[in-house]
């Protein structure tokens, strides 16, 4: 068996077993070393004197804080009479182990520490009856925490504290940039679009196996085994997820340290993070930034191109434009998803539009004003080139290009806007395409003219087509949306098919 070390000096920190790649993780390690320890009929200071070590740090090493030398472990396992394998097996060696464990990492977590609840010293003189209350009545708290969480309000908070920070940053994530930087340094990766074969690379370079199945849970689009070290692909051909996408959000993930979320403001966070990176790994910065400073130079800035030029959807690209044209443009803008119903779905600004919003400063579910870009281009036949428009509207002047893409089952319009001082650095800012908007004022799009009412005020009884996730709360789960039982169930099938 050899191992994936840590260089920081001559004996070497065992990380990860190097022929699976499979993570180690240090509690089960602690616990199987306590196991084999007891079942020898040695005391700590036994074994630490036999070990040329202090039972203050083996003590470390069973309690999972401390990380065992390859030197120690080995000599550990002969002492024991076991062999390395058997320490690093990733099972808790028995049920009472198993429910130690438990308790322990439950008192790491964060929803532990923000519960003001004091840490809990695990050991064998404390009754099994009193550790199975421990964590059940942690499980039940943390599932009622989740499902506080998972309500509209919650999730429309957290998005307007995200728009806020994105605003503030102009949507430029320097640490966030570094990061893809270097995987794709590490792949040899300098510009044009990112290729399979590229992906695989970063995949390998990672120590993980990307792989396609037809059948992932349905309420998942990857999962990733970490025990493994597999990424699972569906292996079916869905018009809204890149398979690109799909799996460099996995490894992402995977490298920014991603856990499971805390709640749903965490799990927008790293869904945030996971998705920049990816876009600054299929898009990178240095050589996007090149092809725009030189387009601007030339007047003829286009998100379509940007899209062409990097084989991604046009919302892709005209979220990384968002990213880097304050920063290196010097351009603000912002960025509009909206549902052919008219329904804001994403949003972001730093040009000081007025986004129409409730009465927490949320957007989602707003309806954006009808003569707005994003809402006219609905209007148009042609949906091969980009339909461009000036608005006038109650904060000044806006030149927006938008196209229109379908998903599964309905027509989002995609929109970019800049001030109208920034318009002549864009293809398309000599449109003669211009409209007013008076919004928020209501009777500018949203209350029917008075021929109109007098014709049929009290006449007309619509049949709202009102969505089910309207009236209900957000998806339960750690992961919102994911059917845990189902992954986990997936997980132990591939694994048993693999042995």
């Amino acid at each position: 068996m050899s191992y994936i070390t840590n260089t920081q000096d001559d004996d070497l920190v065992v990380l990860a077993d190097q022929t699976t790649g499979a993570h180690i993780d240090p509690v089960i390690l602690g616990h199987r070393l306590r196991h084999f320890r007891t079942e020898a009929s040695l005391t700590l200071d036994d074994l630490a004197k036999k070990l040329g070590a202090t039972a203050s740090h083996l003590s470390m090493i069973e309690n999972g804080k401390r990380e065992p030398k390859v030197n120690l472990l080995s000599e550990a396992a002969e002492l024991l009479g076991v062999t390395v394998a058997d320490l690093l097996k990733p099972e808790a060696p028995s049920p009472r182990a198993a429910l130690e464990i438990s308790v322990e990492k439950a008192q790491r977590t964060k929803h532990w520490q923000t519960m003001g609840l004091p840490n809990i010293k695990v050991s064998s003189r404390i009754p099994t009856q009193v550790l199975e209350i421990i964590d059940g009545l942690n499980r039940e708290l943390r599932r009622q925490h989740a499902e506080q969480a998972a309500t509209p309000e919650e999730a429309r908070r957290a998005n307007v504290a995200m728009r806020k920070e994105q605003r503030e940053r102009n949507n430029y994530y320097a640490e966030l940039e570094q990061q893809a930087q270097q995987l794709l340094t590490a792949v040899g990766h300098d510009e044009g679009p990112l290729s399979y074969h590229s992906i695989a690379d970063i995949a390998d370079y990672l120590n993980f196996e990307l792989r396609f199945i037809s059948s992932l849970p349905h309420s998942t689009r990857s999962v990733t085994d970490l025990k493994n070290r597999i990424v699972f692909l569906a292996d079916s051909r869905n018009p809204d997820h890149d398979p690109r996408s799909v799996a460099l959000q996995a490894l992402v993930s995977y490298v920014l340290g991603h856990g499971e979320p805390e709640d749903y403001k965490d799990f927008l966070r790293q869904r945030v993070s996971t998705n920049y990176v990816t876009a600054a790994l299929l898009m990178p910065e240095k050589a996007v930034v090149k092809y725009l400073r030189r387009r601007k130079q030339e007047r003829d800035i286009a998100i379509e191109d940007i899209r062409d030029a990097y084989s991604v959807s046009y919302e892709s690209a005209a979220h990384r434009f968002t990213n880097l044209a304050t920063h290196h443009l010097d351009i603000t803008c912002h960025f509009q998803k909206v549902h052919e119903s008219g329904v804001l779905h994403k949003a972001y600004e730093n040009d000081g539009v007025n986004f129409p919003v409730d009465s927490i400063g949320a957007i989602e579910g707003q309806a954006a004003c009808r003569y707005w870009t994003s809402r006219e281009v609905f209007k148009t036949s042609d949906r091969f080139r980009p339909f461009n428009q000036y608005t006038d509207t109650v904060v000044g002047t806006f030149w927006c290009t938008a196209v229109v893409e379908p998903s599964q089952s309905s027509l989002f319009s995609l929109s970019v806007g800049i001030p109208f001082d920034e318009a002549r650095w864009f293809r398309g800012a000599e449109t003669a395409e211009r409209s007013q908007s008076n919004c928020p004022d209501p009777t500018c799009c949203r209350t029917p003219s008075a021929e109109l009412e007098a014709q049929w005020g009290g006449y007309a009884w619509p049949a709202a087509r009102t969505n089910a996730h309207m009236l209900a709360a957000m998806p339960p789960g750690a992961f919102p949306g994911v059917d845990d039982v189902a992954v986990y169930e997936f997980l132990a099938a591939q694994e048993h098919l693999q042995q």
